[in-house]
């Protein structure tokens, strides 16, 4: 009698919005390490807040296993200063645009009864800082929409989680850090930063975790009340 290997199972497939920052391609790094494939669509290609875009990319796909919600970008001012287009575009980038990518996963997700959605948000939207009323109230909004999407596809095999990674050494960070550098590790309790590998890492290991659905992940060491 003659044994034969069985057949080799397919890559998982995932999707990451916002793919140009540092975090993003750490977890594209990351989730390829692991044997992924990973598509990063460039916002010419697919625009989160454009449906037409985001349905023709993501309808295009064999299936989905992990997508990453991920794009975002700051356009901070304080209230009186902040324009309607300031305070419009950031919730469209990150709430709508969340709104969007998770209604195209679904509609693959549903059907092959399972899969995961990670939406990155922000210490922001639990300590809502001054100068960033647009930027808290999507993130904010975020955690409430990736709870609500857990709590609806739970009983379809559809997980939803909220991932905060914390104030991450990037590029974008590092203007900012020059200047406030010993004030930024000082709310941290351990005295240090996040990085992108680290919340990368962290991503990767929270999609193995098949019975963790609709909770949020503080993936640094600041200290906040929750109530």
């Amino acid at each position: 009698m003659s044994f034969q290997d069985p057949a080799p199972r397919a890559s998982p497939i995932a999707l990451i919005t916002g793919g140009e920052g540092d975090l993003a391609k750490a977890m594209r790094t990351e989730l390829e390490a692991q044997g992924w494939l990973v598509h990063v669509p460039s916002r010419m290609k697919m625009d989160v807040t454009d449906k037409s875009q985001v349905q023709a990319v993501m309808g295009a796909l064999p299936r989905l296993d992990l997508l990453i919600h991920n794009a975002g970008f700051l356009r901070d001012a304080s209230l009186l200063k902040m324009t309607e287009s300031d305070f419009h575009e950031v919730l469209q980038v990150h709430l709508k645009g969340a709104f969007l990518t998770a209604q195209a996963a679904l509609k693959i997700m549903v059907k092959q009864r399972h899969g995961h959605i990670v939406t990155i948000g922000s210490f922001s939207a639990l300590s809502a800082p001054a100068g960033q009323a647009n930027y808290a109230a999507a993130k904010a909004g975020l955690i409430a929409l990736t709870q609500s999407l857990a709590a609806e596809y739970g009983p379809r095999n559809i997980r939803a989680n909220c991932v905060l990674p914390g104030f991450l050494e990037t590029k974008m960070s590092q203007p900012l850090l020059e200047k406030q550098r010993p004030q930024i590790k000082a709310a941290h309790a351990l005295g240090r930063l996040n990085t992108p590998q680290e919340a990368a890492r962290f991503i990767a290991f929270l999609h193995t975790m098949e019975n963790v659905s609709g909770q949020v992940f503080q993936l640094d060491s600041r200290v906040h009340r929750w109530v």
